[in-house]
């Protein structure tokens, strides 16, 4: 029945299975059990707390109603009715949630029926109240009426209480009683599962054992060269059977293939050959690559112009050696290619040139002299040079070109285009991270910093200042009335005012002073080395410009400009993060505008 090892592998792992299944279910049952009785366990202590809350809302409540009466103060008459809403709906959780036991159902519909008895004997006094007469009712709650009721409701809802938490203890103790059944069998399933894959496994290897020694012994007799290493023995199982066959195959063939052995020695001779010229061939390949993979991680760390052209210079000549060259790359407008870098004392022209004096531009391809007046020259090279124009590509778009005096041999033409493609790809890659950076912390109607990078370059300038206690202020400010030109002239015209306006306060702050836009008609500077009194001077010139502008929009004067502004001088006291010196300068700004407008403060807390 089990002559092959699959069957008797099948048959144990059958075995195994319908054991796991069988624990499978007695544990999946007594897991079903256990999350039932602690549902019910839970179930108990919602019904518990759900009750003490409809209580204490109707104590609460009583409290609103004579707080009402007593102070006459409207606060406590709304207290009164969201407590007593509070305590009708959770009452009526209650008992909708004690529907399962009829006792605890009955006593629930009682309660409630007790509370609404209460909530109408407390309103009473309150209606009283609202109606001018707190006189009635401080002598209906003086009287005490309703205080029997209140006390039976205490009665019976300790009762109920009572009653839930035997339930809650009960059914917490069924669901420790089926907890400890199911690890009872989770053990002895497991140990079960265990014993039966134990034997099984040893089965499965003394029927392995056996006729794996007969080969080894075969195989043992084959490599010393006793006999001619062939199986006989019964194998005990039709795989093993099967691979006794194909090693006697095996020894037939290889009998046959020593015959053949000087032949194929003289074969893997030349093919060790071409190996070797292969190996080396990839060897320098990979030279290349790791050197240009340096060059790339290099290139892609560069944060400018400056850094990618010094990467560019010191490794194209390593990869190209003796050879030189330069790069140029379009300029923002690309109505010229302006030069990058240049190596290997090759003289780059200041002034680049136009993208159609290339060719390699213009064809979007190679372009090689190799002997002067053998091809067309490009406007850009000397006539009597033999050189090489790459185009440089990335994205199907050509981004510049790669100029090399001297000519390009076939074994470097793998390095070029290596190099060329990774040049291409982090060029690209640098002006996006550049384009990038610019959009994360430029305001883009404006031009100016924004805000987040205001905060950041504040907190920076802080901790500049704490440790060299060079002084540090900041001025916050914005358009007077900035309303009137959104609502008389549009949101374009209210656009093009803060345009003017941030233009005027970049041209007129000083270079190391950080402009920013806080947010709409808002703005903030960051003003560093500087006090609160002497940055009043240059604040005041910035406002008189201000005050003289005239924009103009589509044509349109939009009327007069004018900005206020609050200054204020960072201290040791003020908060690490800006925070305390922001709140400072805003509130000097606050008394700009109650002071009338188009004026500068300075904050009392950098006086």
């Amino acid at each position: 029945m089990f002559a092959s090892l699959t069957a008797r592998v099948v048959g144990i792992g059958l075995i195994v299975i319908a054991a796991l299944t069988s624990l499978a279910g007695l544990l999946a049952d007594a897991s079903y059990r256990t999350s039932d009785s602690l549902r019910w366990v839970i179930h108990s202590a919602e019904v518990i707390e759900t009750t003490e809350e409809a209580l204490g809302d109707l104590r609460e409540a009583e409290s609103g109603q004579r707080g009402f009466v007593l102070t006459r103060n409207p606060a406590y008459a709304r207290s009164f009715e969201e407590r007593i809403g509070s305590s009708g709906r959770n009452i009526a959780r209650v008992v909708a949630l004690t529907a399962d036991s009829t006792l605890q159902h009955n006593r629930a519909r009682r309660i409630a029926a007790l509370m609404a008895e209460r909530s109408a004997v407390l309103r009473q006094p309150l209606d009283l109240g609202r109606r001018g007469d707190f006189a009635g009712a401080r002598t209906i709650i003086a009287s005490g009426k309703g205080r029997e009721l209140m006390d039976a409701i205490a009665v019976r809802t300790q009762g109920f209480l009572e009653e839930e938490r035997m339930l809650q203890t009960t059914r917490g103790e069924a669901a420790a009683r089926r907890l400890a059944r199911g690890k009872w069998l989770a053990q002895a399933g497991a140990t079960l599962v265990a014993l039966l894959v134990l034997i099984g496994f040893a089965l499965l290897i003394r029927s392995i054992r056996r006729p794996l020694d007969t080969m080894m012994r075969a195989m043992n007799d084959l490599g010393s060269g006793i006999g001619k290493g062939r199986i006989v023995d019964a194998m005990g199982s039709s795989e093993f059977a099967k691979l006794a066959q194909g090693y006697n195959d095996m020894v037939e063939r290889l009998d046959m293939a020593i015959a053949d052995r000087t032949t194929s020695e003289q074969r893997l001779q030349v093919v060790n050959v071409e190996l070797q010229r292969n190996g080396e061939a990839l060897r320098e390949r990979g030279d290349v690559i790791e050197l240009l993979g340096g060059m790339a991680h290099r290139m892609q760390a560069a944060r400018t112009d400056e850094e990618l052209a010094q990467i560019i210079g010191v490794f194209v000549p390593r990869v190209l050696p003796g050879i030189p060259g330069a790069l140029y790359a379009h300029n923002n407008s690309r109505n010229m290619l302006v030069p990058v870098a240049g190596w290997a004392g090759m003289e780059v022209a200041h002034d680049g040139f136009a993208p159609d004096q290339c060719w390699a531009l213009r064809r979007g391809q190679s372009h090689c002299v190799a002997e002067a007046g053998r091809d067309i020259v490009c406007g850009h090279a000397e006539a009597d040079r033999v050189y090489h124009c790459e185009p440089l590509l990335a994205g199907g778009e050509v981004i510049g070109v790669l100029y090399l005096l001297g000519r390009i041999e076939a074994e470097s033409r793998f390095r070029l285009a290596v190099l060329v493609e990774n040049i291409a790809s982090a060029m690209v890659n640098h002006r996006l991270q550049r384009s990038l950076r610019e959009q994360t912390i430029r305001d883009p109607l404006t031009s100016l910093f924004n805000r987040r990078y205001m905060e950041e370059a504040l907190t920076l300038e802080i901790a500049r200042a704490s440790r060299s206690g060079a002084p540090l202020s900041l001025v916050m400010c914005d358009v007077d009335h900035f309303k009137r030109f959104n609502d008389e002239f549009g949101h374009d015209a209210g656009d093009a005012v803060l345009q003017t306006v941030a233009a005027e306060m970049r041209s007129r702050f000083r270079e190391g002073d950080v402009v920013c836009r806080y947010g709409g008609e808002e703005f903030t500077v960051i003003a560093p080395g500087t006090t609160a009194e002497a940055l009043m001077k240059r604040v005041e010139m910035v406002r008189e410009a201000i005050a003289a502008l005239n924009v103009r929009q589509n044509g349109r004067l939009l009327g007069p400009v004018s900005m206020s502004f609050g200054i204020a001088t960072w201290t040791d006291a003020m908060a690490r993060d800006g925070s305390t010196l922001v709140h400072a300068a805003d509130m000097a700004l606050y008394r700009s505008k109650r002071e009338g407008r188009n004026r500068a403060s300075i904050s009392s807390l950098a006086a």
